[in-house]
Order: C-alpha cells, then sequence, then structure tokens
C-alpha cells in the first residue's frame, strides 16, 4: 500500500512537472526574440514554475510539431496553409488561429551604402538576379549580394509573395538560418542587401531603405509594401497553461512587449 501510494505521489509530480512545460516550436522571427521575452514576463507576473521549450527553426517546422504532438504551440510569420491544416486534422488535431501582431520586412543594405529608396520593381529585379550590380539602380559599382532565409522559414517564402511574384530566387543567394544572421552578414558586406523583421531592422552596421517612399514604421503598416500579419496556432483542445500564455500574450502587458521588441500591436 505505501509502495503504490509513493507511485502515485511520483506519477502526480511528474505530471505536473510536465504540465508547467509549454512547448512552442515554429518561426524564428516570433521565437528569436519576441516569444522569449513575454515568456519571461509570464513567469514574472505570478508563473515562476512554468518552464518553456523554445524551438525557432522556421514556421513551416510549427505545423508538423502541432499534429504530432511535440508542441504545444505553433509559431508562425505566415497564415497557415491549407494542406497544414489539413494534415493536423488528419491526425485529429483541429488549430485555432491567434493573430498575436503585424511585423514589416524591412530591406536591408550595409549602412555605407548610397541608396535609402527603392521601388517595388527595383527590389523584385534584385531578388530575382535581374539587377546583379548597384550601379544598375544608381549604387556605387560593385557585386550585389543577396541574404534570404532558408527554404524551411515562413519568411522566405513571404518574401517570395509579397516582393517577388512567386518567383524563384537566383541560385547566387545566400541562405542565412534567421533574420540576425542575415543582419549581422549585410553589416560585414559593403554590397549586401536582405530582408529582416522590423525588430532586426535597427541592427548595427545595416540600414532599412524606403520602398516607392514609404518607410518601414509602425504607423505606415497599412501603406508599407511589406507589412504582414504573424500567428500563433493553438490546438483546440490544448492545455490550460498553453491557452493561458497565448491570453497573455494577447494582453495589455503582452502587447506592451510587442511593441518594445520592435514589433506592431496585433490591433
Amino acid at each position: 500500500m505505501k509502495l503504490l501510494q509513493t507511485i502515485l505521489a511520483i506519477a502526480a509530480f511528474v505530471t505536473l512537472i510536465q504540465a508547467q512545460t509549454i512547448s512552442l516550436k515554429g518561426s524564428d522571427t516570433l521565437g528569436a526574440k519576441l516569444i522569449p521575452q513575454i515568456a519571461e514576463k509570464y513567469k514574472a507576473e505570478g508563473h515562476a514554475a512554468t518552464k518553456f521549450e523554445i524551438a525557432a527553426e522556421g514556421s513551416s517546422t510549427a505545423f508538423p510539431a502541432l499534429a504530432n504532438g511535440t508542441a504545444d504551440i505553433g509559431m508562425s510569420s505566415r497564415k497557415a496553409k491549407d494542406e497544414e491544416l489539413t494534415d493536423c486534422k488528419a491526425k485529429g488535431v483541429a488549430l485555432v488561429e491567434h493573430s498575436i501582431c503585424f511585423d514589416m520586412l524591412c530591406v536591408v543594405v550595409n549602412k555605407n551604402s548610397p541608396i535609402t529608396n527603392l521601388t517595388k520593381a527595383q527590389v523584385a529585379k534584385i531578388f530575382t538576379g535581374q539587377v546583379k550590380d548597384w550601379s544598375e539602380i544608381g549604387g556605387t559599382p560593385g557585386p550585389i549580394s543577396i541574404y534570404t532565409r532558408n527554404t524551411s522559414s515562413g519568411t522566405y517564402k513571404d518574401w517570395q509573395k509579397l516582393a517577388m511574384d512567386g518567383r524563384d530566387y537566383p541560385a547566387s543567394s545566400l541562405k542565412m538560418a534567421g533574420n540576425e544572421q542575415i543582419a549581422q552578414e549585410v553589416a560585414k558586406n559593403k554590397g549586401g542587401i536582405g530582408y529582416v523583421g522590423l525588430a532586426y531592422a535597427k541592427t548595427r552596421g545595416v540600414k532599412s531603405i524606403q520602398i516607392d517612399g514609404v518607410a518601414p514604421v509602425a504607423e505606415n503598416k497599412k501603406t508599407y509594401a511589406y507589412s504582414r500579419e504573424c500567428y500563433l496556432y493553438l490546438p483546440e483542445n490544448a492545455k490550460a497553461d498553453a491557452k493561458a500564455f497565448v491570453d497573455f500574450v494577447h494582453s495589455p502587458a503582452g502587447q506592451t512587449l510587442v511593441e518594445s521588441t520592435g514589433f506592431i500591436h496585433a490591433k
């Protein structure tokens, strides 16, 4: 009897620990900076026992993880595709979408570049490889080095849709693991150009440029060419602590962090 009580107590303890761990997988745009900061604030405001496991490896990784139960929350810098929702449903996981913020994909160049503005047409030509030298668009003569996200990133695909009319990147483009890596490489390369989330546009050594005369700032979220919404996805039967965390992201405290981290509030 005593042994049984001990086993039950251990099982209850293990269950408690598991219930206090929230696993999030998906977007680097959200998972590299914003979600970790909100998680720390959440813990500081009465949830000190909660542990977070955050794997920021690209939006496309969120949905398989939700489908197979290895993530409690999926992070995505784009809407879920129909096939992703279908795959989740096929495994008994119906998803609930939460829009948590707006982001802007900022075109960044080296801080010493004379370029301050590009048209959408010029951006498309650069990122599809049609324009290969800065002198073709009024810059200092020299080859253009294109830095992009890797293929598992939602941002990689968003940029194709928003800026490139769905066309392919040139073979010469250099694929980076995250926003931070793109900004760092552009900062080191006077001929570099890339796209990063708004939170990374002020990285030392780079500058964001206007698109058709519109700057990537919060007040232009509806007029800037490359604005987008970002999302968290929850299973309909999500555990209570995962739901509570998403509610916190929507709260005034969470949305204050959204803005202080360099994103734009959801409404």
